[in-house]
């Protein structure tokens, strides 16, 4: 089923305008409609985060798997916390770090809190919580 597509008129000062046009340069996009409506998106991702509403989010780790009982902390984690765990990708970076991206639904607040949990853990050395939702 195809998607009504609605025009609207949107006024802006000219080097709002201009600003508009570098960033859909710089970023690659196809015309000001298409990043538009990934800003809407986006506002709309921080709306549903603000609200609580089950969400998702994807929680990328690089530490180094050498770190004791580390791996084994981190599954604690997931397995006590009330967010289920969609999946996990595990990636061997070198002979010391790993990365790992697990994506996680629930409440936004309980994703936080698991994020913070593993990203503080000994051996972590990034951890990054990107916040998406199917709005």
């Amino acid at each position: 089923m195809k998607e009504k597509i609605v025009r609207f008129c949107v006024s802006l000062p000219q080097y709002l305008l201009e600003e508009l046009d570098r960033k859909i340069i710089k970023r690659g996009y196809s015309s000001r409609s298409e990043l538009v409506r990934d800003l809407i998106r986006e506002l709309m991702v921080e709306d549903a985060w603000r609200e609580e509403e089950e969400v998702i989010g994807v929680l990328t780790l690089i530490y180094d798997h050498h770190q004791r009982e580390l791996a084994q902390k981190m599954l604690e984690i997931q397995h006590n916390q009330y967010v289920k765990v969609l999946c996990s990708t595990h990636i061997h970076l070198d002979h010391h770090n790993c990365l790992e991206n697990i994506v996680l639904k629930g409440k936004p607040n309980e994703i936080e809190s698991i994020s913070i949990n593993i990203g503080g853990l000994r051996g972590v050395k990034f951890a990054k919580l990107t916040k998406a939702s199917n709005v």
